[in-house]
Formats: C-alpha cells, sequence, structure tokens
C-alpha cells in the first residue's frame, strides 16, 4: 500500500483546541495557538461559522481550522469541512499537543492511531480512517499528570520554550506544504526536538504566575 508519507500535501489544516477564555492559553490548546501564528503569518483573521461549528480562514491554496466543538468532538467540524471542499484524509493535516514529548519538541507522522489524544481520536471516527497527517508539539508531562495538567496554563518559566515551538511548527508547516510530508519528517523528525521524552515526572513542579 502506498505510504500517506509518498505525495502528502496540506489543504486542510487542523489545529486542536478548547472554545472560550476559560481554555485560553491552556497546554491542550497549543494547536490553536499554532495556527494563531500561522494565520498572522498570512495577515488573516479567523471567521466564526455556526454551521460547521469551527472558526476558519483561507490563506491561500490552504484552509486553516479550529473547531469549536471541544476537543471531545473535533472530528464534526474535520468532517463537514473537508466533505464540502472534497478533501481526501491524507490532505488534512492535524495540530495537537503531546504529553510523550518535551515542551520545545514536535514530531511528523504520516498516520497513526489516536494514542489516547481524545481530539484525534474524534477525527478518526469521522474521517473514517486514520490515515492523516499529524504534527504533535510536546507539552511534557509536568509535575502532575493528565487533564489537570493538558487543561492548565502555560506557566512563567515555560513561555520562551513554548514561543520557539510555535515557531518551530509554522517552519513545519511551510516545509511540508513546500516540499511534502517525507520530506518535512526526514528534516524536523531527525532533529534533537523530536526526541521522546522519557521521564514520567519533574522533580518538581514548576513555576506557576496565575
Amino acid at each position: 500500500m502506498k505510504s500517506v508519507a509518498d505525495d502528502s500535501l496540506p489543504k486542510l489544516i487542523v489545529g486542536l483546541g478548547n472554545p472560550g477564555k476559560k481554555y485560553q492559553d491552556t497546554r491542550h490548546n497549543i494547536g490553536f495557538m499554532v495556527l494563531d501564528q500561522l494565520a498572522n503569518e498570512f495577515s488573516s483573521s479567523f471567521n466564526e461559522d455556526k454551521k460547521w461549528k469551527a472558526s476558519w480562514v483561507k490563506c491561500e491554496n490552504y484552509i486553516l481550522v479550529k473547531p469549536l466543538t471541544y476537543m471531545n468532538e473535533s472530528g464534526q467540524a474535520v468532517g463537514k469541512i473537508a466533505a464540502f471542499h472534497k478533501i481526501e484524509p491524507h490532505e488534512v493535516l492535524v495540530i495537537y499537543d503531546d504529553m510523550d514529548l518535551d515542551l520545545g519538541r514536535l514530531r511528523i507522522r504520516a498516520e497513526g492511531s489516536a494514542g489516547g489524544h481524545n481530539g484525534v481520536r474524534s477525527i478518526i471516527s469521522h474521517l473514517g480512517t486514520q490515515r492523516f497527517p499529524r504534527l504533535r508539539l510536546g507539552i511534557g508531562r509536568g509535575f502532575n499528570e493528565g487533564i489537570g495538567h493538558v487543561l492548565g496554563k502555560f506557566c512563567h518559566d515555560e513561555r520562551s520554550e513554548l514561543e520557539k515551538s510555535i515557531k518551530e511548527a509554522v517552519l513545519a508547516i511551510g516545509y511540508i506544504a513546500e516540499k511534502g510530508l517525507a520530506a518535512a519528517m526526514t528534516k524536523f523528525n531527525a532533529s534533537p526536538k523530536a526526541s521522546k521524552n522519557k521521564s514520567t515526572q519533574q522533580k518538581s513542579p514548576p513555576k506557576n504566575d496565575n
């Protein structure tokens, strides 16, 4: 079977997160943050569409989408928009958080399981396949693992690394769009930033400025 990475160029770029001020700047919303930065690079702003339950904007040949259905139902918006624009699953790039990677590290994959991420699980369900590319951004596991960590806001000590991570992700997306998924995987996954986080717990909790 031909690999998704062989010729995948994105048409639909999806950043995952939860809508509303309550979740703004939380670790689970790093996908939203990347798309906000990407739209800013195009001097564009998002429009909310109640029919699709998403905020979206078209930038050149790409549609940027932030589902507004809350994380667990992200696939509703992705499925509807992909179907309307006749976009195939391998043309959908999904950006989301990953606790198994340290903050500041990223990993590009051509396809795969949800890996415990409910937003990705929903997209798999609505697209009917797990054969779509994804860009995972590390958020680490933190002192306290689980929902409290992913829904917590980035602390002061993490801000600098967060900004670097977002910029790196935008560069990776641009590289995927220009060179293709396989080339981007070779370039970015070979970087030290793609190293997997082997530690499961920090020695002490980071300073929080919230």
